[in-house]
């Protein structure tokens, strides 16, 4: 199997929408078919790392536009990510997965703390690590905390799975005229205003080299086809040539 698999070690990032289905909260389907599809590259021997965002319960930036204080609002949302967490754990265990979550916020009853050493063991001995409450740090997203873990971690790619099949140049679901990028640098996607990732996650993968792959998470499949090398979504990396 080890032959087939382009990656060993990955950090999946996933939004809080991608468990709310089509709306708020959890669908349950669409969190067991998640789960299905970590499955199928687990099975290739690929290390699993995941965040998972809080959004489709809680985003702090909303909330504190309403008058919350900013910091409050994301301590909120990190523990909106714990739940989601938690949730995928529940159905990657009854897919087989034995699976830990770590979070950067110490709540010892539900899950351990994020332990750089101890998260790398249980990646090394197969186990998959849901990394939950973002960075523990208010005012920066869960881009920003896949991108630090992913880097601590030592990840070969970032994968962050979207609604959409990769990156445009406007958005596709608006024009149809929207352009695809097969492959595109971190400065190209910086000065463009792509919104690949925050700007301070993809500035952080820049300077780390960690390659990011965008891709649809919808798309049934598509997870693995990338586990064995197979071109799909957009590349964001260093060695696609920046314009001039």
């Amino acid at each position: 199997m080890a032959a087939e698999r382009k990656y060993q070690r990955i950090l999946l990032k996933l939004s809080g929408e991608a468990l709310g289905g089509q709306g708020f909260g959890i669908d349950a389907q669409t969190v067991q078919r998640i789960a299905a599809e970590v499955k199928r590259v687990h099975a290739l021997g690929v290390e699993v790392a995941m965040v998972i965002g809080g959004g489709n319960m809680w985003r702090g930036a909303d909330a504190a536009a309403t008058g919350i204080d900013r910091a409050t609002a994301d301590y909120v949302g990190m523990l909106a990510t714990v739940m989601n967490s938690l949730i995928m754990q529940d159905a990657m265990e009854k897919h087989g997965m034995a699976t830990r979550v770590q979070t950067a916020i110490e709540m010892p009853p539900v899950a351990e703390p994020f332990i750089r050493r101890r998260a790398v063991r249980h990646l090394e001995k197969g186990r998959v690590v849901i990394l939950a409450a973002g960075s523990g740090n208010p005012f920066f997203t869960t881009d920003t905390a896949a991108a630090l873990r992913a880097v601590e971690l030592n990840a070969q790619v970032l994968l962050k799975a979207t609604k959409v099949d990769g990156i445009y140049d406007d958005d596709p679901v608006k024009n149809c005229y929207a352009r695809k990028f097969d492959e595109i640098g971190y400065m190209q996607a910086l000065n463009m205003g792509l919104k690949v990732m925050d700007s301070t996650a993809l500035s952080l993968c820049k300077d780390n080299n960690m390659p990011i792959i965008v891709f649809d998470l919808q798309q049934e499949g598509a997870l693995e086809a990338i586990m064995r090398g197979e071109k799909c979504g957009t590349l964001v990396s260093k060695d696609v040539k920046e314009p001039v």
